[in-house]
């Protein structure tokens, strides 16, 4: 049995390393050429790219070698644009059983605002665990914050829905609104906004799961986007949106050339292994699953709201 395994192994590598077909040679030397010419043009620093749109007055791109020939500083200010508002303070909430990515995704982006002060601000000072129980230890609570220029309010599950029920949390989110530039959500962090009332006759998205049950619970009309923003108001879908609406901010705020910039250093370019994350994309069977698991999550909690 191994030596007929071994020998289907040998005929199947030979195969592999014969061609499929033959080339004429003619063919081949005019290929060999032809990719000589590109590789050529490659080199050729003047070549527009559609990624190219800081361009000389002129309209044409810049060369490689012009570009190699400008300090830091000339290129820096080639990209400079205005700011659409001066953002000195952003605070992102933590609460236990937050969803990690809701808010490190967000924190990873926005930490590229520079020279802003990013806060991490606890329901309370300490130690906050997280749903996938990382812990991150918070040295300021929302007793010790009374302004910021952002808020962003992380999502989760049952300590979210939890949440929805804090008065004197919400009424922090409320103080901090009335002077914050911009009040923000990740994923079902809309839950706790949309408690707040100050989502009320404003488009928002959240988390897919009873999306639009949730926001309409609060008088917000629901739009099945990946981030959305009304005014101040910015929401996300669920979890990893975050990251795509805290790219928009940036764009929004600081103009499309910071945006770039920060997502080239943190490498943005998903490519997903495949179709899916969404219930618009996913198997039903897969989706209805994850909803029944959700159901059979919350259903403890909403009970015992039921019984107070």
């Amino acid at each position: 049995m191994k030596k007929l395994i071994s020998i289907v192994l040998i005929t199947l590598f030979v195969l592999s390393c014969k061609p499929s077909n033959q080339t004429d040679p003619i063919d081949q030397k005019n290929n060999d050429q032809a990719l000589a010419i590109k590789n050529k043009a490659t080199k050729d620093t003047t070549a527009t790219s559609i990624k190219d749109y800081n361009l000389k007055s002129d309209g044409t791109p810049y060369s490689n070698a012009e570009l190699d020939n400008m300090s830091h500083t000339e290129l820096m200010m080639m990209i400079y644009e205005p700011p659409r508002d001066t953002i000195q303070t952003i605070g992102i909430l933590l609460y236990d059983g937050y969803f990690t990515l809701d808010a490190m995704g967000p924190l990873s982006v926005l930490n590229q605002m520079s020279p802003t002060k990013k806060l991490m601000i606890g329901r309370k000072k300490g130690i906050i665990t997280s749903s996938d129980k990382v812990k991150t230890q918070v040295d300021y609570s929302i007793d010790d914050i009374d302004q910021l220029d952002i808020l962003v309010i992380p999502g989760g599950f049952i300590e979210t829905y939890q949440a929805t029920k804090d008065k004197e949390l919400l009424e922090w989110i409320r103080k901090i609104d009335k002077n914050s530039k911009y009040t923000v959500s990740v994923c079902t962090g809309a839950w706790i906004l949309g408690a707040t009332g100050l989502l009320e006759g404003k488009e928002a998205t959240t988390h897919w799961y009873k999306a639009e049950e949730k926001l309409s619970k609060y008088g917000a009309k629901y739009v099945n986007k990946r981030y959305t923003n009304d005014g101040k108001y910015w929401t996300s879908a669920g979890v990893s949106a975050g990251i795509d609406m805290s790219l928009a901010l940036i764009d929004h705020i600081l103009g499309r050339n910071y945006a770039s910039f920060a997502a080239l250093n943190l490498e943005y370019n998903p490519n997903p292994p495949f179709d899916g994350g969404h219930p618009d994309n996913t198997d039903r069977v897969v989706t209805y699953m994850m909803k029944k698991m959700y159901d059979l999550g919350l259903e403890p909690v909403l009970k015992e709201d039921e019984n107070k």
